[in-house]
């Protein structure tokens, strides 16, 4: 019967996880997705569910977060649906009209960047500085870093495997350089470059709070420090180059475009600063 009500319960969310995971979907997706439905589960507070419910929880959510925020918890809710045979019951997305600029509050620009290096070496950490230079001069996610090895330093190519995609991301010469002396200092002869003490690669939490401690000494608001803002970063002086979103695409490993354009806008001033040099006002 077409939106009969159904009892979600903890087992058979921990069955869609399982499926996921049998999938092999991401690590994060299934901590999100995770947390999503467990968040509709103490919703519901044991009563059954029904399309009305979820109406009502969606208008709950957008009193909370911000529609995107909104979205993505929907979206992990349909999927389950979508998963149990109940997709009749899915709800529809928010619609967002995608911003034309980026938040200028946010957006790293290359006098910070290099004030952030600077700030590194200056603590001594030499690590966090060839750390931040390889993300924003390859690109790659800090999830990635693992990839970047000692045989990809010595063979200019790093193997990336991510959310089931396989891309190769070069590293620059001058990088490989200063990697390099960096594996040979601490003598480092095989695995990742990027590792604690104790071998293992470092923890993206680790990495965050290592740069936000570098805030005060590089003169930067601490809302543009964090390490995807770098990969912003590596988009937005790559696309002012090639102006190619198809390769940029490929180079970040983004199934849909959508998500580079989000990488790419540029600031209300820039476009300002654009609008003057037209020179199409006569009087």
């Amino acid at each position: 019967m077409k939106n009969k009500p159904c009892l979600l319960t903890q087992k058979q969310i921990s069955h869609y996880i399982k499926h996921l995971q049998e999938q092999e979907c991401a690590a994060k997706t299934i901590q999100k997705y995770t947390r999503d439905l467990i968040a509709l589960l103490k919703y519901l507070d044991g009563r059954q569910l029904t399309k009305g419910i979820l109406i009502e929880w969606k208008g709950s959510l957008m009193e909370k977060y911000a529609p995107a925020s909104v979205n993505s918890m929907l979206t992990a809710v349909n999927c389950f649906l979508s998963f149990t045979g109940r997709r009749e019951m899915a709800v529809r997305l928010l619609k967002i009209q995608r911003s034309l600029f980026c938040d200028e509050s946010r957006e790293l620009s290359r006098e910070e960047y290099t004030r952030l290096v600077r700030a590194a070496e200056s603590k001594g950490n030499q690590k966090l500085s060839l750390l931040i230079q390889t993300i924003c001069s390859t690109g790659i996610r800090v999830s990635e870093l693992q990839y970047i090895t000692v045989e990809a330093v010595r063979t200019g190519r790093a193997q990336i495997s991510n959310k089931g995609k396989q891309r190769i991301v070069f590293i620059p010469h001058t990088l490989r350089k200063l990697l390099k002396k960096y594996l040979q200092k601490q003598k480092i002869i095989a695995g990742a470059v990027f590792v604690t003490r104790t071998g293992r690669p470092l923890d993206r939490s680790n990495i965050w709070r290592s740069m936000k401690a570098l805030c005060e000494q590089a003169d930067i608001a601490p809302e543009k420090v964090f390490p995807h803002n770098l990969r912003h970063f590596f988009a937005r002086v790559h696309y002012s180059m090639e102006k190619d979103l198809l390769r940029l695409a490929d180079i970040l490993g983004h199934s849909n475009i959508n998500t580079t354009r989000i990488y790419t806008a540029e600031s209300g001033f820039v476009y300002a600063r654009r609008l003057e040099h037209m020179k199409l006002v006569i009087t």
